[in-house]
């Protein structure tokens, strides 16, 4: 037998997404699955946060781990948005070498390899921000940045009982403030907290005495002249409570004296269930409210086996979508010569690695090759698995490819 003939010259390797250029059909020109983001909900979406923002007195400071996608990020800047908030120190390199120079990092800087990256970050101009919740790293912090000539920029995390990081009492947070003000590498600039994870029977009360809370300690620091700025920043909301902790911030009236930001992340795209159900309390809690949230992340894949009655087998899977906290959600199907039809109610049965069990109801005339988008529940978990993602615009056609960088 011959041997197989292995091209001397490499070929470029084909990554999800990319084989699309502007003005392309979703349907018909581009390798399927594909992460597939709508032009209309997007902008929808940023435009209307950013004026519930305003409307409350505050600035946005979009939590970009939600996406880590740089064109999207620079959208949200574009509206108004103060910085991009951010999860480790990867990411805010990521974010600054794609032209985010204020960046919000929402967790504590730990580790001298994570340390090193965020000091060539300042000492290149970036201005950033992280938490502190403990003495112990306060010192370490310190020490490190003062070696260096840098001041680091701190915020005090405020955490609840059972929940992730942040000091839990006025006893922590004293003894962080005396440490703080015997570190000089160190800059105090505000408070921050996450209210997400609050429960409990009444979580709405729950939430609102939390904001208070907040609002409480920043004015504390302030009298106390601990903090470094003339408008010290008070942050806290995800993308399930924000109209609650925008409302505390705006009863406080913080405006001319500290720079409120709300962090919500997963508003960008929406979403077709943990997020969307999000929104129909808000819209509750404010019959007022004017317009709304819109989804506008779907992954579409191929019909690649119908082997059982009432059962396909979809193109997709864990490495594609998202399955947490929900399964993926039919949206529509897309079969030659028709016009697209919801698929609401059809169901996911279950999801491995590159395939989707999907239930069908009896005598539908589903087709290998045709194709199904899907909806996902809590977006952060689909972006991380593409390299690329899809704008395309109502009639499906690519506007742009949209880089992720994680």
């Amino acid at each position: 037998m011959e041997p197989i003939a292995l091209s001397a010259t490499p070929q470029p390797a084909l990554e999800k997404g990319a084989i699309a250029g502007s003005g392309q059909s979703l349907l018909q020109d581009v390798s399927l699955p594909a992460a597939v983001i709508y032009e209309r909900p997007l902008l929808n979406n940023i435009s209307w946060m950013q004026a519930f923002a305003e409307r409350h007195g505050a600035r946005l400071a979009p939590h970009g781990k939600t996406t880590m996608t740089p064109g999207l990020f620079h959208r949200q800047l574009e509206a108004g948005a103060w910085g991009i908030t951010l999860a480790t120190a990867t990411q805010c390199v990521a974010a600054f070498e794609h032209g985010v120079t204020r960046m919000l990092m929402a967790n504590q800087l730990v580790g001298t390899a994570n340390m090193s990256l965020v000091a060539g970050l300042i000492a290149k101009g970036a201005e950033f921000h992280c938490l502190v919740d403990g003495v112990e790293n306060t010192r370490a912090l310190n020490a490190f940045f003062a070696e260096r000539g840098l001041r680091l920029q701190v915020m005090i995390e405020l955490g609840v009982e059972g929940g992730r990081c942040g000091v839990r009492n006025n006893g922590e947070l004293d003894a962080l403030l005396a440490a703080l003000a015997e570190l000089p590498a160190l800059s105090l600039t505000g408070i921050e907290g996450y209210e997400g994870l609050i429960g409990g029977q009444d979580p709405i009360a729950g939430v609102r005495a939390y904001a208070d809370r907040l609002v409480d300690t920043v004015r504390r620091l302030k009298r106390s002249n601990a903090l470094a700025l003339p408008k010290p920043l008070i942050t806290a909301s995800g993308s399930k409570w924000f109209d609650l902790i925008a409302e505390a911030f705006d009863r406080a009236d913080l405006r001319d004296e500290y720079i409120p930001l709300l962090r919500p992340g997963c508003y960008v795209v929406h979403d077709h269930k943990l997020y969307a159900g999000a929104m129909e309390d808000v819209k509750a809690r404010h019959p007022d409210l004017q317009g709304e949230l819109m989804p506008a992340l779907e992954v579409f894949a191929h019909v690649q086996s119908l082997p059982e009655p009432g059962l396909a087998i979809i193109a997709l899977g864990k490495r594609d979508i998202g399955c947490d906290p929900d399964l993926p959600m039919p949206q529509r199907w897309y079969a030659e010569g028709k016009p697209p039809q919801d698929v609401f109610d059809w169901t996911v049965r279950s999801l491995m690695d590159q395939h989707l069990y999907l239930s069908v109801p009896a005598g539908t005339d589903l087709a290998v090759g045709d194709i199904l988008s899907f909806g996902t529940s809590h977006p952060c978990l689909t972006f991380d698995k593409w390299r690329q993602v899809l704008l395309v615009d109502d009639e499906l056609k690519v506007v742009e490819t949209l880089a992720t960088r994680f």
